[in-house]
């Protein structure tokens, strides 16, 4: 009998892949046998001929939900089945690699059971299948069984029993499948720890919300604040009591109707919101008002849609959208266990509406933003991690190679045969809990995946925590460490996405971020490179300006703004001919003798290319946040706001910059820049304009150095990517310019183009140079 062995690769495990080929099997009467194993799975099937033919054709165009197929061999399998009919066996655990799938909003099946009330599952929080639900954030080790998650403590019922053994049912092996009588449970306390007498939980929280109370709410991957996001009072005292006095409030509402209300949604980003990862959607601001409180000085709003039936249960109660935001004071992680939320956030919340499922793994919200017409990661983690990244030819055998990241917006990256496997954003590593999830997210994912690292990859900043963490990982385990300069990590995270072989030839790149250590130990932040995954190599940059404070100067933009100024000018002279500007009488009161004299002999002012440093001074030139930014990159998202009304109609400065050859590298001056906004200011121009024409400014220097490397080298493919191009105004401005110049622009898109992406061009460069 004709036999055939069918190797399919994929997010193909914990997602309902063996039931749909068992169906398939059955629908076309084959013989065999369908197994998981640390491939992914495997398919032994006897037919005929045209009957093995059709179902392979079939297998790609039936896929489970949450699925996704990589590949698919076949070979031709000798010999018989070994029983009549087709069977799910046992599966076979060696090697894990494919152990768990990312957690997926609720599916439409799902739904339908908690608004039935003739459904045992009828209103039930926990209503899940092997289409959506929780995966990640419950896993605790491998195999991908039950007994190794946080449902392990609750015992199926007779009924969820045989749905999990019937593969017939969509909640054939659902490892988080439950009902009312078997599952877990959700109720209200207040803030003193007494539980609330009501008989339905969720309505009740409804109610106090619509009261003006502020609820913590335990989620899938931690705990959330809530309040009503219209009740201006509400939106004050949770951002007072949670110490978030600037940073904009992620939203939630019912559905995407209402969000419509209050911002705009084009098709692209409905689908986004309505997606089975339902992130937080960037979206402008139109409509109906929220709270003042919600995004202030934004043009944005950050909605998603409900993705667990308790959110699904709690929004329909709600007719305006809630603040939902991370459950937690001020720059520490969320919380994720009831005690901790107990002790945390009764401080903050009224009531807590919790549940007796622990959350194994903590996950963020991930954020997406519709730019260039892509929609973009800006934070990767629930609905988007573990999920693998195929790599490019050439890296098939990459194995074993651990890259830990960045200091900020962590993540960390596995590389296991010819596979990339980003963890989920860990977050600021300043913080002392940050850290501990940190290591224990490694520890986790190398038990998923059966890791052993042979090569960590870490960061060339030596006072990085990160590199620290990876250089005691590399002694203990006698792994071979690489250091990876900053801005090359992120070209090769962008090469690696777009499917960049190891042998393509090199490619331009601006590369334009806060900071990060440069090969010659300086602060770059403004890069022109040229680079592939094995070397980089600096070509141009933006004029060096002094950090007056160091650290301080990313926190204080006034202090950018004056050594920029000082840097180009006279200052006696610039007080004298602009002496009525706000940003002048501004600098006038500060401290700017010591400054100059820390300046003067380099005394915690070292130089840096740092672009979002420049964005920092132009935006307290136009007294935005020129005090204080209150959080990474506030004075950067101010200055796009003001400019995004009128960039349409605006237009580079004349003679804004220029180019100047030092070293053999072409490196950007301001001077002009600077001397045609302080002249606007001075005629009283309308500072949206002068936003716009900065913006336009940076675009159209960006770009004309870009063509003119272009020209000398011959290369026709540019990367723009490091945090300043979350900027849409300038990615846009860039890749349009560049494209009408006829050439090709890659920039991130699947992960982060700011520091949450660097351990996958960590991870590429550490594999290309130890192939």
């Amino acid at each position: 009998m004709p036999g055939r062995a069918i190797r399919i690769r994929g997010i193909v495990q914990g997602v309902g892949f063996r039931p749909m080929v068992w169906r398939l099997a059955g629908q076309h009467q084959l013989a065999g046998e369908v197994w998981n194993d640390g491939l992914g799975v495997m398919i032994h099937v006897f037919g005929s001929d045209a009957d093995l033919d059709a179902f392979i054709r079939q297998i790609p165009l039936h896929q489970p939900p949450l699925a996704r197929l990589d590949s698919l061999e076949v070979q031709i399998l000798d010999g018989l089945p070994r029983s009549d009919g087709f069977r799910i066996v046992a599966s076979q655990h060696n090697g894990m690699e494919t152990p768990v799938a990312a957690d997926a909003a609720t599916c439409p099946d799902c739904l339908a059971d908690i608004a039935d009330p003739s459904n045992r599952r009828y209103r039930y929080p926990f209503t899940h299948c092997t289409h959506c639900g929780p995966r990640l954030s419950i896993i605790r080790r491998v195999p991908y069984d039950r007994c190794h998650t946080s449902m392990a403590e609750f015992a199926l019922c007779p009924q969820c029993q045989q749905e999990y053994d019937d593969p017939a049912d969509r909640r054939f092996h659902a490892q988080a499948n439950c009902c009312p009588d078997c599952g877990p449970q959700v109720w209200l306390e207040d803030q003193h720890g007494q539980r609330l007498d009501c008989t339905d939980p969720l309505a009740q929280t409804a109610d106090l919300i619509r009261q003006g109370h502020i609820i913590a709410i335990k989620g899938l991957g931690g705990f959330h604040l809530a309040c009503d996001a219209t009740n201006a009072d509400a939106v004050s005292r949770l951002r007072g009591r949670k110490r978030r006095y600037a940073k904009p409030f992620a939203l939630m509402a019912r559905d995407a109707a209402m969000i419509a209300r209050y911002a705009k949604l084009d098709d692209g980003e409905t689908l986004a919101l309505q997606d089975k990862a339902a992130p937080i959607v960037l979206l402008a601001a139109h409509g109906e008002a929220l709270a003042p409180g919600v995004a202030p000085g934004d043009d944005k709003l950050g909605f998603m849609l409900p993705y667990t039936p308790l959110h699904t249960l709690l929004l329909q109660d709600l007719d305006a959208p809630i603040v939902l935001t991370s459950g937690n004071s001020s720059d520490e992680p969320q919380c994720t266990d009831n005690n901790e939320a107990r002790e945390k956030l009764a401080d903050i919340a009224d009531y807590l509406l919790l549940h007796d499922r622990a959350i194994a793994n903590r996950l963020d919200d991930s954020v997406v933003r519709l730019m260039g017409g892509s929609l973009r990661l800006l934070r990767r983690a629930r609905g988007y991690s573990p999920d693998a990244l195929p790599l490019p030819p050439g890296f098939g055998q990459a194995n074993n190679i651990l890259a830990m990241g960045a200091e900020l917006k962590n993540s960390f990256c596995l590389l296991k045969n010819g596979q990339a496997i980003v963890s989920q954003h860990i977050g600021d590593l300043e913080n002392a809990a940050v850290q501990h999830d940190y290591r224990k997210a490694i520890d986790l994912y190398q038990q998923l995946y059966d890791f052993r690292p042979e090569v960590i990859a870490v960061d060339n900043h030596p006072g990085y925590l990160s590199t620290q963490y990876g250089q005691t990982l590399a002694a203990t385990g006698q792994a071979v460490l690489v250091p990876v300069q900053h801005h090359h990590a992120h070209l090769a995270a962008c090469l690696a996405e777009h499917g960049a072989p190891l042998d393509a030839p090199p490619l331009l790149a601006a590369i334009f971020d806060g900071l990060g250590m440069g090969g010659d130990g300086g602060l770059w932040g403004g890069e022109f490179l040229l680079g592939d995954y094995q070397s980089c190599t600096r070509l141009g940059h933006f004029q060096p300006i002094a950090l007056p404070g160091g650290t301080q100067a990313m926190r204080e933009p006034w202090r950018n703004a004056y050594a920029q100024l000082r840097h180009y000018f006279d200052w006696p002279t610039l007080q004298r001919d602009y002496a009525g500007l706000d940003i002048i009488k501004l600098l006038a009161s500060k401290p700017l003798a010591t400054l100059e004299t820390m300046v003067a002999k380099n005394l915690n002012s070292p130089p840096s290319t740092s672009c979002g440093r420049w964005f920092d001074a132009f935006a307290a030139a136009l007294g935005l946040h020129g005090e204080a930014a209150h959080y990474e990159g506030q004075a950067a998202i101010a200055l796009e706001t003001l400019a995004t009304p009128l960039f349409a109609a605006g237009q580079p400065y004349l003679q804004a910059w220029s180019i100047e050859r030092c070293q053999g590298m072409s490196v950007l001056s301001w001077q002009g820049l600077w001397q045609a906004v302080l002249d606007e200011l001075k005629r009283g121009t309308d500072k949206a304009l002068i936003a716009a024409r900065i913006h336009h400014s940076l675009a159209a220097a960006t770009a004309g150095l870009l063509e003119q490397l272009s020209r000398e080298t011959g290369i026709g493919h540019i990367v723009l990517s490091g945090g300043v191009f979350q900027n849409r105004l300038l990615l846009e401005a860039v890749t349009r310019q560049l494209q009408l110049h006829g050439l090709t622009v890659l920039s991130p898109q699947r992960y982060p183009m700011n520091d949450g992406g660097l351990a996958l061009g960590q991870a590429m460069v550490a594999a290309a140079l130890n192939g």
